[in-house]
């Protein structure tokens, strides 16, 4: 079901598992209906939250705009941080959800990983898939105890490891439950990055009813 309620574009899918749904986050030029399929794949049971991102970059939508290749426009970060915590909070609202992890890629990872800063309370957890360092100067955040998988590659051209690293540091100061993954991919997703997500998703951040 893709709608235009809540203040986002959005696809809602329900599922068994309302407590611990996802919020599917695309990357550049992306759109709502990119990750329900993997979101799906990777977790079977949870109800699925998929917005689009409000920024066209030539024709290309996008969570918040960029002024270059890596170099963010930080102020529209923000806004646009607050527009998406907003959005979640109506759609737990309205379709009856517990506090959603993230599953986000490359932009939709840096948006997740923004969230987590600035509105810690809207994420219980996140995978960041290709992320980057959102802040040059990042907000203090208490994310004590929340899960966050970030899944980097060796080969990425866009986003230099050693940046993925500063951000694992970043979560980790704040108080999260850091694992940070290398792989040998480039940007693109790997059947690596998929079985890890899975398996993370299934054994941390939901875990099988007893």
């Amino acid at each position: 079901m893709t709608n235009e309620s809540l203040g986002f574009i959005h696809r809602f899918e329900p599922g068994p598992d309302t407590a611990h749904p996802l919020l599917l986050l695309h990357g550049t030029g992306g759109d709502e209906n990119d990750l329900p399929p993997l979101g799906r794949m990777l977790a079977p049971n949870a109800a699925l939250l998929s917005p689009r991102g409000a920024v066209s970059e030539n024709g290309m939508p996008r969570f918040f705009r960029r002024l270059a290749e890596g170099v963010f426009d930080e102020a529209d970060l923000r806004r646009r941080t607050h527009d998406l915590a907003g959005f979640v909070a109506a759609a737990r609202d309205h379709y009856e959800l517990g506090a959603p992890l993230a599953l986000g890629f490359s932009n939709g990872a840096n948006i997740a990983a923004a969230l987590l800063m600035l509105r810690p309370e809207i994420l219980a957890g996140a995978v960041l898939m290709r992320p980057m360092v959102p802040f040059t100067d990042p907000p203090a955040a208490d994310l004590a105890g929340k899960p966050v998988l970030i899944l980097s590659g060796a080969m990425d051209p866009i986003v230099p490891v050693e940046n993925a690293r500063r951000l694992a540091a970043q979560l980790m100061a704040a108080g999260a439950q850091v694992e940070h993954r290398i792989l040998p991919a480039g940007h693109g997703l790997s059947q690596a990055d998929l079985d890890r997500a899975a398996d993370w998703l299934r054994d941390i951040a939901l875990p099988r009813a007893a």
